[in-house]
C-alpha cells in the first residue's frame, strides 16, 4: 500500500501566534487613546504622557493601525490639558 502526499492547500490557514503588520489587535492603541482623553481632564502630565508613550510603543513594536490616532489624541490631551489647567488656575 502506498500513500501519496501532495502540497495542495486545504483551505486552512495555520497561524503561529505572531502578530502581523497592521494586526486587528489594537489594544495598546485603544488604551493610549483613553489615557489621552483622561489626560485632557485630569493630570495631563501623568495620563496623557503615558498615552503618548503607549502610542509610540504601539507604533514601533506592535505595528498597530490605530497607533497614529493614539499618538495624536494623547499629544492633544497633553497640550490641551496643560492649557486647560492653566486657564482654570488663573480664574
Amino acid at each position: 500500500m502506498t500513500t501519496h502526499y501532495t502540497n495542495q492547500p486545504t483551505g486552512q490557514q495555520h497561524h503561529q501566534g505572531v502578530p502581523q503588520r497592521g494586526a486587528a489587535n489594537n489594544t495598546v492603541s485603544i488604551i493610549a487613546i483613553v489615557l489621552g482623553v483622561i489626560g485632557f481632564l485630569f493630570l495631563p502630565i501623568v495620563f496623557a504622557l503615558a498615552g503618548v508613550v503607549l502610542g509610540i510603543i504601539a507604533k514601533t513594536v506592535r505595528h498597530e493601525r490605530l497607533s497614529t490616532v493614539a499618538i495624536v489624541v494623547s499629544a492633544v490631551g497633553l497640550v490641551g490639558g496643560m492649557i486647560l489647567g492653566a486657564v482654570l488656575a488663573s480664574m
